[in-house]
């Protein structure tokens, strides 16, 4: 298993030093910011809580659903990000510094995403006409965790996997 995160790694940091070597990745570095902030909870909270008050046809079952869905994404995260321990970009690259400081040590996988996906997969699941753009700024979400320099590009193929796996269990129990 060492070995193979090893290659993994080998190959991401590649990948990363090429998306952070891009002409004006600094200065993106700056939005990827903000954008990345739509990642950090809140806007989940208020968007489940907003539709449970003023959405009376799926509003109380999105907001059971996500419950569940975090209730199955969180300690499966916590599980892999304590498990696997890889190291964040920083500490794996000696040449690199990261454009903000993460929230904790391990960079696999990446929470972020994990929860944008799972937000993304339950808004398709509920309101299919708001897929595009619900995909759209989780991907934008978990972009933004590479151009900050706090994840490599397969901690965000698993946050992906992750929140979407994990959204999809909750769908499948039917809450209404």
């Amino acid at each position: 298993m060492n070995a193979m995160l090893e290659t993994i790694t080998r190959y991401d940091a590649d990948a990363f030093r090429w998306v952070l070597g891009r002409r004006n990745a600094r200065q993106f570095a700056q939005v990827c910011r903000w954008i990345s902030h739509l990642g950090d909870g809140l806007p989940y909270a208020l968007l489940g809580f907003g539709l449970f008050l003023w959405e009376p046809l799926h509003g109380k079952a999105f907001l059971l659903t996500g419950l569940l869905a975090f209730a199955i994404e969180l300690p499966a995260y916590l599980l892999l990000k304590n498990t696997v321990r890889r190291n964040r970009p920083q500490d794996a690259i000696g040449d690199f510094v990261a454009h903000i400081v993460p929230s904790d040590r391990f960079s696999f996988p990446s929470g972020h995403t994990a929860a944008a996906f799972v937000m993304a997969t339950l808004v398709g699941g509920f309101y299919p006409g708001f897929l595009a753009v619900a995909v759209t700024v989780a991907g934008m979400i978990g972009a933004s965790r590479v151009f900050l320099g706090v994840h490599f590009p397969t901690d965000i193929l698993a946050g992906v996997a992750l929140g979407h796996a994990s959204a999809l269990l909750a769908l499948a129990a039917g809450i209404h």
